[in-house]
């Protein structure tokens, strides 16, 4: 015969084996939010130093006094701290005065819109690209131990959701004496006590998630009550306190209306107020629950966020009625000796009616998050959003099969032909016979506590192994009983790939930032240069100005100033110019300009074939025996 345990010990490591996977593989600070632009721009050169330093990022960002860094070339910080918020979603740090020439790093770490911390780093330079030391290590936003317990966290809030709303409605909707069975009252208060622990667990972490990634500072009250000043802290006590409102309704589920369901028909207009009162009562908050998650996420910000709200709720509110019905439905059919087969068919509509919602809300929000072709194949959203597509297809694929056992059943499906379950009352006096005569065994319990304990010990075992053999006599029963546990490993599956894409940047933001960066990158603007030289010799000391304009690719033109010390115009017998771009073996590209006037030179028609890092080289010499030649790296193009 059949046993339950290893089945359901392979949904368990299933369970636990696809969320290790898939939450290990996600990337720890997936961020929402993107760096479009800078000012320097990354890896630009610039002539004098800048007195503030500005970042431009796709959405607006969460930011606070240090979340911005500069870093001078021996990693010292060099700017003032403050942040200002310079319009849109541009904010500027300023920075010291006197900074020398070099490579100089700039470090930030903000909290997007949708809550996902966003941390990254770039360089520019001032007069000449140099050495560093700068290091950025400590930027550990969303990763570590604090990342992981905040991953773990957010899975089992979203699986503690679904089981708590989806098997309330399904007790309510499909089968209303499930109120007093004890294993569906086991997942829906599980389920509200792991929605709980895990709200707790998020609402502790959330600072250090989103700040040092440090897990002592899980601990720090002050960084608490930053976090409740937020808005993923405001909607994750929200939370606390609808789950505050839900342990109300659980007790009245199944306390006074399981009992009222255990009742006669006399009682049928009061139960059924009852049950019209519970399920407003549980939608209202259900909904409410829906809404913690739509306020502080994806739907919270981007494009339509006025519509894109309700329909998250109302997706989020379809998967619980599926999800977590089917895992309860799964729990009766292996662990109650009765379950009715209209019940069964109800839940089947009701799953029919979730998936309609699903796939019109899913939808929507693929068009939102994605935007285009290009996104859907060339972006980690667009990717998951597909495999998240193939198993929804799949599980209705399977849900198909159960549909089809379900209408094999018949109105008792639980219950065997009368003469079978005849025949196993039958055996139950014959077992406890051979053990020992009940009515011996009777008489001695009211003397022998031990004696009683251990008959009440027999007779339960018995029962239960009565309820086994019951819940397996019946073919169908076993069949929907497969199907259904295919589907549960399925959402298990489906679940885990849900939770991830809440933390992978939406398919459309990531083009846009990319379009960005590219707009960017190709419009660096004309290349100016200053190069002090001194070849050594009398009269050798200078500063010569390069310009090229407009410092793309193609036609530029080039103008060359050379300058005294105290700063008049100084002609010097010759100069040239060779541009070498040594990572794609290009050049040196000589150039001779033309003398124009006193200290000025120009050359038209300078080609740059390919954008990227050039080493400029420019010659002067100043006599028959001196000159010099001083090497630069610039971005051009």
């Amino acid at each position: 015969m059949k046993t339950i345990a290893p089945r359901t010990w392979q949904l368990v490591l299933l369970f636990l084996a696809v969320t290790g996977a898939l939450l290990a593989g996600a990337a720890p600070a997936s961020a929402h939010a993107a760096l479009t632009g800078s000012d320097p721009k990354q890896g630009a050169v610039v002539d004098s130093a800048p007195k503030k330093v500005s970042l431009t990022f796709s959405e607006s960002v969460a930011i606070s006094d240090g979340s911005v860094r500069v870093l001078d070339p021996a990693g010292k910080r060099v700017d003032d701290g403050k942040i200002t918020h310079s319009g849109g979603t541009t904010y500027a740090v300023g920075v010291h005065s006197g900074l020398p020439d070099g490579t100089f790093t700039v470090a930030y770490q903000v909290v997007s819109a949708d809550s996902h911390p966003v941390a990254g780093a770039y360089t520019f330079s001032i007069g000449a690209p140099s050495k560093t030391t700068a290091v950025v290590a400590d930027q550990n936003a969303g990763g570590g131990v604090v990342g992981g317990i905040y991953d773990v966290a957010r899975y089992v809030s979203y699986a503690g959701f679904a089981l708590l709303v989806g098997g309330a409605a399904f007790v309510l909707g499909c089968w209303r004496r499930g109120a007093g069975s004890r294993p569906v009252q086991r997942v829906v208060v599980g389920a509200w006590i792991a929605l709980t622990a895990a709200t707790l667990a998020m609402l502790l972490t959330r600072g250090s998630y989103t700040g040092s990634g440090k897990f002592g500072d899980i601990f720090d009250m002050a960084l608490l009550g930053q976090v409740l000043q937020t808005k993923t802290g405001a909607a994750l006590t929200s939370r606390l306190l609808l789950l505050a409102a839900a342990a109300l309704f659980i007790a009245v589920l199944f306390g006074a209306y399981a009992k009222k369901n255990e009742n006669t028909d006399e009682e049928a207009e009061e139960r059924n107020d009852l049950t019209f009162g519970l399920s407003v009562g549980g939608g209202v908050v259900a909904a409410g629950l829906a809404a913690t998650w739509a306020m502080a996420e994806h739907a919270s910000t981007g494009l339509q966020a006025g519509i894109a709200m309700p329909v998250d709720v109302l997706h989020l509110l379809a998967v619980a009625a599926w999800l977590g019905g089917l895992t309860t439905l799964l729990v009766a059919l292996y662990r109650v000796p009765t379950i009715e087969g209209s019940a069964v068919r109800r839940f089947s509509r009701v799953a029919f009616c979730s998936v309609l919602v699903l796939v019109a809300t899913g939808l929507y929000q693929s068009w939102r998050q994605v935007g285009s072709w290009s996104a859907l194949t060339g972006t980690s959203y667009g990717q998951l959003l597909m495999v998240k597509v193939g198993l929804v297809a799949v599980l209705v694929g399977v849900a198909w099969i159960s549909r089809k056992w379900t209408g094999r059943l018949s109105e008792t499906v639980a219950a065997v032909p009368a003469q079978q379950r005849a025949s196993e009352v039958s055996e139950v006096p014959e077992v406890a016979e051979e053990k020992e005569p009940v009515s011996v065994a009777a008489a001695g319990a009211g003397t022998d506590p031990k004696r009683a304990a251990q008959l009440a010990r027999q007779r339960a075992a018995m029962a239960s192994a009565r309820e086994k053999r019951v819940r397996d006599a019946d073919p169908h029963r076993f069949g929907l009983r497969r199907s259904v546990l295919v589907e549960a490993g399925i959402a298990v599956v489906l679940l885990a790939v849900t939770t991830v894409l809440t933390s992978t940047e939406p398919g459309r933001t990531e083009e846009e930032a990319k379009s960005a960066t590219s707009a960017a990158q190709a419009q660096t603007g004309p290349l100016s240069l200053k190069l002090p030289f001194d070849t050594g010799g009398a009269d050798g000391k200078g500063t010569a100005l390069l310009e090229m304009d407009p410092g793309r690719t193609g036609n530029n033109e080039m103008h060359l100033y050379i300058e005294r010390p105290n700063g008049k115009a100084f002609d010097v017998p010759e100069v040239k110019i060779a541009l070498t771009q040594e990572s794609k073996k290009i050049g040196p590209l000589p150039v001779v300009p033309d003398h124009i006037a006193t200290g000025h030179w120009t050359a038209s028609g300078v080609q740059i074939p390919v954008a990227g890092d050039w080493k400029v080289a420019l010659t002067v010499r100043t006599s028959d025996i001196d000159q010099i030649t001083i090497n630069k790296n610039a971005k051009i193009g």
